[in-house]
């Protein structure tokens, strides 16, 4: 016999197996020793109250033989002899996943990648790191497993209507995730983990016949008829294709530009820009479970905020607890800033994004550029954010409550940020409206997330602000019909994930990319 139920357990009691299964005996009212073993289907922490509880969905075996479920293994076809081959631009998760699901399906993928991979794109990051150089065509956002490879690993998503969200997670335990990725509530990775999967999806395509590119940067779209017969590199060669996705990330502005001198339609679109804000994760913690240290069995805390200042959003955008500030920027003269964190999450400090909604009606004179107004918007607030660094990715920060006083402040913490700080008044970096709203903001978060007893909350001067975090999402959308997925414009090309505005995160980027295939697929190979 067989049940699945959930049990509410404190930290410590959902750590031990043993504790585990005298509760789950306790529920079932059985004898112990009829308990033969017992499989997780799902584990969440609820910390909402005065204490921290863990709920553990559990699937038992009473009085027959433990035999706990595998993941699924999704078998791929050799697609050498293909009579059909599929154009991928970029390589991140979308263009990866959508390579594997064109290859259950039968077509060979050519992925044309303009950075490097894994292994050699580490020694471009280590010079952004410590010399504060910038490699355009490597670095954070663009090589092998593009922006996903060096994130924080967060695989969760509110996109089910996009597609299998557990699909996407069987395949990367299939690639080499940890099978806790199938169960845990906020499944992760962590940076130090996924280069190797990454690796290892690319080196299954190549194995089952796919053709994988690397320093291949697009720079020419070969269209007749209203019809894409193939694309031109910037080495000279010529790649065709049956169709091509455009996978290329919400950084490739040289790809937006490119759409837009070609007379392809593409739009502008709303994005947010705001900035980093880097806590102690031990303050995290402490506010976050109530209690004056987590313990060794909950994992560093995160938080989720959001708040409206003036009918404008205000929200914390990929929170990585025990992780690292990282330098995000794609050209020279540009400061971006992310977060990650590694598997284990054991940096002592916690960063997250704070971002404000920018709307159309917000660009005033940048309207000039049209469908790249956004963009160009974007790109001066990065600018701004370089000069006030003084160069080599350097960054601007202030203390938060200096932040909101209008101080600059006169020292500032240790920092996880590799290249620097430097202290700086950040309403001369940021646009007025994204000032004044963060400013409100951080007030009410405080409220949200009080010290307790007089102590710190969060909105401290413990609290640092570094800017600029700009790259949440695409501020263009390349348009596609919502039947065939196609360009309007352009038989068989097909815009696909974060870079064209169609999906935002790693796992929405994967099923974004695997529906572009299945759609490629039922025209090409039509049952």
């Amino acid at each position: 016999m067989q049940q699945t139920f959930t049990l509410r357990l404190l930290p410590s009691e959902a750590a031990n197996a043993n504790i585990v299964q005298q509760y789950a005996a306790s529920h079932l009212g059985i004898q112990s020793n009829a308990f033969t073993g017992y499989q997780i289907r799902k584990r969440s922490i609820d910390a909402r109250g005065k204490q921290t509880w863990i709920q553990l969905t559990i699937n038992v075996f009473v009085n027959e033989p433990f035999h706990p479920a595998t993941p699924a293994t999704i078998p791929l076809r050799n697609v050498s002899a293909s009579a059909n081959k599929v154009v991928i631009i970029g390589a991140g998760p979308a263009g990866l996943f959508a390579a594997v699901k064109l290859i259950e399906l039968g077509i060979q993928p050519i992925i044309l990648e303009r950075g490097k991979d894994v292994r050699a794109r580490r020694r471009d990051l280590a010079q952004m790191n410590k010399e504060g150089i910038v490699n355009p065509e490597s670095n954070y956002c663009f090589g092998e497993g593009g922006a996903g490879t060096y994130s924080d690993g967060k695989l969760y998503t509110r996109s089910n209507k996009r597609g299998d969200v557990n699909r996407i997670l069987q395949l990367l335990v299939q690639f080499g995730a940890d099978e806790k990725i199938l169960y845990e509530a906020h499944p992760h990775v962590g940076t130090n983990k996924l280069p190797q999967i990454i690796t290892a999806i690319r080196e299954a395509i190549i194995d089952c016949g796919g053709q994988f590119l690397f320093e291949q940067k697009v720079t020419g779209l070969q269209i007749k008829d209203g019809i894409i017969k193939a694309v031109t590199t910037a080495r000279g060669d010529m790649f065709h294709g049956d169709a091509v996705i455009l996978a290329t990330g919400h950084s490739a502005r040289d790809i937006f530009q490119l759409l837009h001198d070609s007379k392809i339609l593409i739009e502008a679109k709303p994005f947010a820009l705001g900035v980093r804000i880097e806590h102690p994760q031990q303050l995290i913690d402490q506010l976050q479970y109530h209690c004056p240290s987590r313990g060794e069995f909950l994992p560093p805390a995160s938080y989720s905020l959001v708040q409206q200042v003036d009918k404008r959003g205000v929200f914390s955008f990929c929170m990585c607890p025990g992780g690292i500030i990282a330098p995000a920027a794609t050209a020279e003269g540009e400061l971006v800033v992310n977060g990650w964190s590694p598997s284990k999450r054991n940096n002592p400090y916690a960063n997250s994004g704070m971002v404000v909604s920018v709307e159309l009606s917000d660009l005033g004179s940048y309207n000039k550029y049209g469908a790249l107004a956004a963009m160009h918007f974007q790109q001066a607030v990065e600018q701004k954010a370089w000069n006030a660094g003084g160069g080599k990715l350097v960054a601007p920060a202030q203390r938060m409550v200096d932040f909101v006083e209008g101080k600059v402040s006169s020292t500032l913490p240790d920092c996880s940020y590799l290249p620097g700080l430097h202290a700086a008044s950040l309403k001369d970096v940021l646009p007025g409206f994204v000032h004044h709203s963060l400013k409100q903001a951080f007030k009410e978060f405080g409220k949200k997330m009080p010290g307790r007893h007089g102590a710190r909350g969060y909105f401290t001067n413990e609290a640092l602000v570094v800017a600029t975090e700009s790259r949440t999402s695409s501020p263009v959308r390349i348009p596609r019909d919502a039947e065939t997925l196609q360009h309007p414009q352009i038989t068989n090309l097909y815009p696909c994930a974060e870079g064209a505005g169609y999906a935002g995160g790693i796992v929405s980027a994967a099923m974004d990319g695997e529906r572009v295939a299945a759609a490629i697929h039922a025209i090409l190979q039509p049952s």
